[in-house]
């Protein structure tokens, strides 16, 4: 009995050894499993949190074939004891998709089969902040922005994505990831197609938006697409053809910015926050902006709910007895 109990021993060891050696081909596995549920830009990053977590096991001991719940909020504690190069701590919402990232691996490797239970269970989600936007373009502003760009051939090019931001609120990478196919001038219509959360999703384009497109694909981008024709596959291209990266998308809002004369720091999300600001107080309903938004859940566009200071400040002004 103790020979086939130690035999029963060594076996469980060999498959324990045997599934930390297959640790990277389990993230790999993990990683096509995301690409047909996420959006592109997604997957990066949560394969990036799963990977940082293994090498923080290995160096610790358990590795992923003895992890225990205790070890996961061990290293959970280690994530929000961390700190940025400026020694500012990281925000909630960074901390919530490393545990989305760390609970979607391990179900995975459970419903596959992989791991008798799921060790990360009971991992909980960080409380999220619920800061105001702290940067809002005035209508006067982000019209300068918008009309900024020159007629050249990347002036064509910004002015409509610009004119696309202040639109549709859409995000930088929804942006990016844009074909010829996702929009339609003449019905004015954009398409997010696998936007955040995998989801697609149909919004209207403004009619300075929709010029400023076909102008962009009449004059502009066919000259673009000529450096790399084969990898000119997206709707938006880069300076030398191809896609448009992050990196040089901020330069381009930042550098009509400046040429605005606006003094703010304005990145493409500010657009969207802006848009949102903006069709409040013109009195669109809540859940049209959430639609328009693409968020899941109302409560992240019901911040834009919030009374702004300069509002209140009218307020009190014209109903307090002492506010004159």
């Amino acid at each position: 009995m103790g020979a086939n109990l130690r035999s029963r021993e060594g076996s469980q060891q060999g498959s324990v050894s045997t599934l930390a050696k297959k640790s990277t081909r389990l993230l790999r596995l993990f990683e096509e499993d995301l690409k047909v549920r996420f959006a592109p830009a997604t997957v990066p990053n949560y394969v990036r949190y799963v990977r940082q977590m293994l090498h923080w096991l290995d160096e610790r001991g358990p590795g992923l074939s003895a992890v225990r719940a205790t070890d996961l909020h061990a290293y959970q504690s280690h994530l929000v004891a961390r700190r940025k190069d400026d020694g500012k701590p990281f925000s909630s919402g960074h901390h919530v998709n490393q545990v989305k990232a760390i609970k979607g691996f391990f179900r995975f490797l459970y419903r596959g089969g992989y791991l008798l239970a799921d060790p990360a269970a009971g991992l909980e989600f960080p409380r999220m902040e619920h800061a105001l936007p702290r940067v809002i373009l005035t209508p006067q502003e982000a019209r300068k922005i918008v009309e900024a760009p020159d007629g050249s051939i990347r002036g064509l090019r910004d002015r409509a994505i610009v004119e696309t931001l202040y639109a549709t609120g859409i995000r930088a990478g929804e942006l990016s990831n844009l074909t010829p196919y996702d929009v339609d001038t003449e019905e004015r219509v954009l398409r997010v197609v696998r936007g955040k959360g995998g989801k697609d999703r149909s919004v209207p384009l403004t009619r300075p938006a929709a010029v400023a497109i076909e102008a962009y694909l009449a004059s502009s981008r066919p000259q673009l697409a000529l450096f790399k024709e084969r990898e000119a596959k997206h709707l938006f291209l880069g300076n030398y053809g191809g896609k448009l990266k992050s990196a040089r998308l901020s330069l381009i809002i930042r550098h009509w910015t400046e040429k605005a004369g606006v003094k703010k720091r304005v990145t493409c999300h500010t657009f969207r926050h802006s848009v949102a600001t903006h069709l409040l107080r013109g009195r669109a309903d809540i859940r049209h902006i959430q639609a328009l938004l693409g968020h899941a859940s109302l409560g992240t566009t019901e911040r834009y709910t919030r009374v702004e200071i300069q509002d209140l400040r009218k307020v009190v002004r014209r109903a307090h007895p002492r506010g004159r």
